[in-house]
């Protein structure tokens, strides 16, 4: 059995935890997620920019709403500047929004790293530190944790440099996604690169993130590197039941591979019209609900014999009575196709080059101006 996850006061067994991921990890899939996980384990809010947050913007204030049997919970945020990322903090703080606050550097997304935020920022040393002091000192009694990739490219690593700053400004815990952001989401992520900050920073605990497809995946993960932890992405899309397969591998229960969850298509047809019902009900209107859905169609229905144009029709649903016609009219006596939905999904793909500011690689320790205002956009976690 795998020893509890400490983050400040909580204790997280299994150490298992849902990556924020835009536009996914929202209430509803959270609540899924949890549920098939009997209530074990972490699950992290989407990331929240702070200077809507300190704006009080309508959306994010919507975002950040936890339903009352979410403990802890848990908000992922993204800033570049450290005096907004502070307010922001202490906003959570003052206004009891959260039990945890995790910061996001491991953002890909060109629109990002070209003004110098997500996972190009921490190559600012003094920068990075800015931001994880200002988040620190204004959080009280809530933990700070953080979450990066590796760093620019494979001539451009900052994640151990990153990691000693964060123990020297008090963070709780780290993630790291074993990848660098000209990887984007492509090749394999670098599990050896999880060991060797696990060793970097022995005084908190190192989470692993990247290649979690299934359960065995999460054991074998904290086996070679020693890290303390799983942040699991990219594999739960479209398969919130993976949360009960994590628990039960690293709860030191023996599975064998027909033990952990192989749902029918029927199974899987009325996670999915759930999952559009939650939706609908959070959003306050079952029609927005089923079309925010239609982004999780193809995840759910990934290696189904459903048919190309089958799959068009559930992706334009406009309404939770279509979408149960539509399920219902497939064979839903499919058993779960193992050889064809198992293992990776969501974006892949790398990239040639980061894009990134002119001059920004000149020094890692300068900075003039800090980072602009529109490196804060809503985008993906990475």
């Amino acid at each position: 059995m795998t020893q509890p996850l400490h983050i400040g006061t909580h204790a997280v067994q299994p150490p298992v935890v849902l990556a924020p991921m835009a536009g996914i990890t929202n209430a509803p899939f959270r609540t899924l997620c949890r549920e098939f996980s009997g209530g074990r384990g972490l699950f992290v809010s989407e990331m929240i920019t702070t200077r809507a947050l300190v704006e009080r913007n309508e959306k994010t204030m919507q975002l950040v709403h936890f339903d009352e049997t979410e403990k802890p919970r848990s908000i992922q945020l993204y800033g570049v500047d450290p005096v907004t990322v502070g307010k922001a903090v202490r906003m959570i703080a003052d206004e009891d929004m959260a039990d945890h606050i995790d910061l996001n550097f491991g953002c890909p997304v060109p629109k990002v790293t070209r003004k110098g935020g997500g996972s190009a920022l921490p190559y600012k040393r003094p920068l990075l530190r800015g931001i994880l002091h200002e988040a620190v000192s204004n959080a009280g009694d809530l933990p700070v944790t953080m979450k990066m990739r590796k760093g620019i490219d494979d001539d451009h690593l900052t994640y151990l440099d990153a990691g000693r700053i964060a123990v020297e400004e008090g963070v709780t815990a780290i993630a790291l996604h074993g990848r660098t952001a000209a990887q984007h989401y492509g090749g394999t992520a670098d599990w050896e690169a999880i060991a060797r900050l696990k060793e970097a920073v022995p005084e908190i605990p190192v989470l692993g993130n990247g290649d979690i497809w299934s359960a065995p995946d999460a054991v074998r993960m904290m086996r070679e590197t020693g890290c303390d932890g799983v942040v699991v992405g990219r594999g739960c899309l479209g398969r919130p039941w993976l949360f009960g397969d994590l628990v039960a591998a690293l709860s030191g229960q023996e599975q064998s591979a027909d033990a952990y969850a192989r749902p029918s298509l029927r199974e899987v047809a009325d996670i999915m019209v759930r999952h559009a019902r939650l939706l609908g009900e959070w959003l306050g209107d079952e029609p927005r609900g089923v079309i925010d859905f239609r982004k999780h169609v193809a995840w759910y229905t990934k290696g189904f014999s459903v048919g190309s144009e089958m799959r068009k029709r559930l992706a334009v649903a406009a309404s939770l009575e279509e979408l149960r016609a539509l399920l219902d009219d497939l064979d839903l006596d499919q058993p779960w196709p193992a050889a064809a939905a198992d293992g990776p999904r969501g974006r892949t793909g790398s990239r040639n080059r980061v894009v990134l500011p002119d001059g920004w690689l000149d020094d890692p320790f300068e900075c003039d101006g800090g980072v602009g205002a529109d490196a804060e956009l809503d985008t993906s976690g990475g």
